[in-house]
Order: C-alpha cells, then structure tokens, then sequence
C-alpha cells in the first residue's frame, strides 16, 4: 500500500536556496526529532550525496523507539535544478510499522521575484496489510505534522543562509 501527503508553504527566498537547502545543507538541522522520531546526528558515505544515484548513511539519537545508530539509507533519485529532487529512505534500523520505504519529493517554483513556491511530498510505502489502518494514521497525522516541522526548520535555515555541507 502507498499512502501520500503533501505539504505546502512559500519561502521568500532566491530559487537557488529553496531548491538546495534541504537537500545540500545539514540534516541534522532539518530532522531534529519529534515524538518516535530520533534526532539525526549524521550521515556516512555521502561524499557524492545530491547527484543522482548517490546515498547516504544516516544516523540518530538514542529514542524511546529506537536505540540509536544508523536508522536508515537515503538515495537520490532525481534532481531536476532549481525545480524537483526526489529521493528514497529505505534499510530501515528501527521498527517502521511495516514501512519498507519513503519517498520523497520537494518541488519548486518561483511564482514572484524572491517568492517561491514549495510542495513536499512523501509517499509511505507499506507491506503488511494489517498495519494498513495504522499505517494510513500515521501518515496523515503524525507524518503531516513531522513535515511541517520540517519546513519550519528548513525556513530558518534560509533565513540564516545555512551554508551548504554538499555540491
């Protein structure tokens, strides 16, 4: 099963920073925790990390469902400059309710000078057919909300012209 959110907001910003910022900057700035959520701490193997085809090992704190380390792989799938990244999560370390994978997609648009628009969307993809209820919970709840915190983050990290850690 898949189930999709998206999430939208507008960042007065160059296009240039909203497209590379969540991608190129630290993670652990941008995944800070929430709930069952660990803190990113960072990553491992991502010397090539925002080309396609490249990953990354990503790491996190101790939590009250996770007991810390490496928590997952994520992988670029497609970097379109200055208007779409998709990338995936997946070799999941925690438990995940019976997610196998995210994917992930952060789409921008410049609808004024210094004013663009981003649409971030996950799609949660699933096997276990009886966690399908949860599963949809949790993805139009919790995860809506994680996403939101996210853009926040990410907004301060615009707003204070966070250098980029990758090309």
């Amino acid at each position: 099963m898949k189930t999709k959110v998206t999430v939208r907001t507008i960042y007065d910003c160059t296009l240039e920073r909203a497209f590379k910022t969540p991608m190129l900057c630290d993670v652990s700035k941008i995944h800070t925790g929430y709930g069952p959520m660990p803190r990113i701490t960072h990553c491992t193997e991502d010397e090539n990390w925002g080309i396609p085809g490249s990953s990354k090992r990503v790491f996190a704190l101790k939590s009250w469902v996770f007991r810390g380390g490496e928590v997952s792989m994520d992988h670029v799938l497609e970097r379109i400059e200055n208007k779409y990244w998709k990338i995936e999560v997946d070799q999941f370390k925690m438990p995940m309710l019976g997610f196998t994978r995210f994917t992930g997609e952060w789409t921008t648009s410049e609808i004024a000078h210094q004013r663009i628009q981003i649409i971030y969307t996950y799609t949660l993809h699933s096997s276990k057919w009886y966690f399908y209820p949860l599963n949809w919970m949790f993805t139009k709840v919790y995860w809506r909300i994680y996403m939101k915190r996210v853009l926040r983050n990410i907004q301060n990290m615009i707003a204070t012209n966070e250098p980029y850690r990758y090309a």
